[in-house]
C-alpha cells in the first residue's frame, strides 16, 4: 500500500490506538503493540520482516533511552530520600519565588536541553519539579508541562543538540555548498525560542488548572494531609548541602554539555567523550547519589531503594519500547517516501514548505531528530526555489524545519511516554497536556521564524 490509501490508514490507526487505551481501557504496551502489527500488515510490510522490524523498534529505543530511563530515576529516588530534592525546591524558590516555579522549569528545561536530549533532560530534571510542587503547592501538571515545552524547544532548535546540527550541515553544505554556520544558527534559534517560550508557560498555566496528575487525584481522593515545608524538613533531618544536593544532576549536565562543546570544536579527548556519553553521566549522577545517601547514615536501604526504582521504570520502560516499535513500522512503510516524491507541490509556500514537511514526518514517525534531517535532506535542493539560498535563508529554513520537527508528539513518540509516565498522568492527559502543548509551541515557532524573516 502506498499513497493517499496508506496516509488514511495510518490515521485510522492512530485513532483505533488512541480508542483502545482511553476508551476501551485496553494497556498502552498492548494497543500500542497490536495497532504496530496489523498496521505492518496492512500497509503492504512483508510477513516474513514484521518480526525483525518490531524486534529492532523495541531494542533501538531500549538502546537509547533506556538505561538513561533508569539511572535517571534513580537519581531521582536518591535525592527524594535524603532530602537533597527538598533543598534544590528550596534553593530554586528563593531564585525565582514561590509563585513563578512553572517559568524556573521551563527556563531550566530550556537551558539544559541545549546539550543534552529532552528525554533525558526531564529524567534528570523531574525530580527538581516533584519537589518544586511539594515545597509550593502548586499544580503538578502545570510544571510538567512547562518542563516538557521548555526542553523541546532547545532540542529542536538549538546546536549542538544533533538534530539541529545534522540539519543545519544537509542544508549549508548541499544546498549552498558551504561549511554549516553553527553561530548563526544558533542565535536565530535563540531568537525564535521568545514565542513559542512564552506560549509554552501560557498552556502549561491553562491546562494545569483543567488536568490534574495521578498523585495529585491520588492524595485528594485519600484524605492525605499535606505536610508543611517545616515539618518536611524535620522528617528529614538535616537537609545536604546545596552543593551536593545539586551535584547528581548538575554535574552529569555539565559532562554532557562538554562532551558537545568538545564534538562542535572538533576537539577529541576520549575521557570527555565517555564521560559525556548519557549514561556514563548519569551513572556519574547516581554515585554522587549514593555519597548523599551514605550522608545520611541510609545505606542499608540502598538495595530497596534500588528494587523499587526498577518496579517503577518497568512499565515506563516497556510502553516507550512499544512506542519505538510504531515509529519503527511507520518508518519502514512507504509512508516517509510518498511525502518526500510529493513535496515540490509544497515548495511555494516558503519558509512554511519546510515546516509542513517536517511536522508531517514527525508526527508520522515520531522522532524529531528522523523529522530534521529527513526534512533538510528534501529541502536542500530546494533552497533556490524558496528564494532561500543564503547564509541567512539557511538558517532560517533549519529552525523552521525545527519548529515543524516539534508539531507533535503523540504516542509514537518516546518523549511523549517519559513526560506522560514520569508526570503522573493518564495516556488520555498526555494527550491533553504533551501533544497539544506541542502544537501550540510549534505553531508559535513558525510564527516567530516567519517574524524573523521580515525583521532580518
Amino acid at each position: 500500500m502506498t499513497g493517499i490509501p496508506l496516509i488514511i490508514a495510518f490515521i485510522i490507526a492512530i485513532i483505533i490506538m488512541i480508542v483502545m487505551i482511553s476508551k476501551l481501557k485496553i494497556h498502552p504496551f498492548l494497543s500500542i503493540m497490536l495497532v504496530a502489527l496489523v498496521f505492518a500488515m496492512v500497509a503492504g510490510i512483508e510477513l516474513v520482516k514484521i518480526p525483525d522490524i518490531i524486534g529492532d523498534g523495541f531494542s533501538s529505543t531500549f538502546k537509547s533511552i533506556g538505561i538513561v530511563i533508569i539511572l535517571g530515576a534513580l537519581v531521582g529516588t536518591l535525592l527524594e530520600k535524603t532530602g537533597a530534592a527538598l533543598k534544590m525546591a528550596d534553593v530554586v524558590v528563593k531564585l525565582v519565588g514561590k509563585n513563578h516555579p512553572e517559568a524556573a522549569m521551563l527556563i531550566m528545561g530550556w537551558i539544559v536541553s541545549i546539550p543534552v536530549f529532552c528525554d533525558s533532560g526531564f529524567v534528570i530534571l523531574n525530580p527538581i519539579r516533584k519537589a518544586l510542587v511539594k515545597r509550593t503547592g502548586r499544580s503538578s501538571v502545570a510544571s510538567t508541562v512547562a518542563l516538557s515545552m521548555g526542553l523541546y524547544i532547545s532540542h529542536c532548535f538549538i546546536p549542538p543538540t544533533p538534530g539541529p546540527i545534522a540539519a543545519a550541515n544537509t542544508l549549508y553544505e548541499q544546498g549552498l555548498n558551504i561549511e554549516a554556520n553553527l553561530l548563526l544558527v544558533m542565535g536565530i534559534g535563540a531568537l525564535a525560542s521568545i514565542l513559542p517560550l512564552i506560549a509554552g508557560y501560557a498552556y502549561a498555566m491553562f491546562i494545569g488548572k483543567k488536568v490534574r496528575a495521578k498523585d495529585e487525584a491520588d492524595m485528594a481522593q485519600e484524605g492525605e494531609v499535606v505536610k508543611t515545608y517545616e515539618e518536611l524538613v524535620a522528617s528529614y533531618g538535616k537537609l545536604p548541602s546545596a552543593f551536593m544536593s545539586f551535584a547528581p544532576i548538575v554535574i552529569p549536565i555539565f559532562l554532557m554539555g562538554l562532551a558537545s562543546a568538545f564534538s562542535m570544536a572538533g576537539i577529541n579527548v576520549p575521557i570527555v567523550t565517555f564521560l559525556g556519553k548519557p549514561i556514563m553521566a548519569l551513572a556519574v549522577g547516581v554515585v554522587f547519589g549514593v555519597i548523599l545517601l551514605a550522608q545520611a547514615g541510609k545505606m542499608g536501604e540502598f538495595h530497596k531503594l534500588t528494587d523499587d526504582t526498577l518496579k517503577v521504570t518497568g512499565p515506563i520502560l516497556f510502553v516507550t519500547g512499544a512506542g519505538g516499535v510504531l515509529g519503527k513500522v511507520i518508518a519502514s512503510t512507504d509512508l516517509v517516501p510518498f511525502i518526500q516524491a510529493n513535496a515540490d507541490s509544497l515548495s511555494s509556500l516558503g519558509l512554511i514548505f519546510p515546516f509542513l514537511i517536517a511536522a508531517i514526518l514527525k508526527t508520522a514517525q515520531g522522532s524529531s531528530t528522523v523529522a530534521l534531517t529527513t526534512t533538510a535532506g528534501i529541502v536542500a535542493p530546494l533552497l533556490g526555489t524558496l528564494g532561500l539560498a543564503t547564509e541567512l535563508g539557511a538558517a532560517l529554513v533549519t529552525i523552521a524545519i525545527g519548529a515543524g520537527a516539534m508539531t507533535v508528539s503523540h504516542a509514537n513518540d518516546s518523549y511523549f511516554w517519559v513526560v506522560t509516565n514520569f508526570g503522573a498522568m493518564e495516556v488520555e492527559d498526555g494527550y491533553k497536556t504533551q501533544t497539544v502543548g506541542t502544537l501550540v509551541i510549534g505553531i508559535a515557532a513558525m510564527i516567530n521564524v516567519l517574524l524573523i524573516s521580515l525583521i532580518m
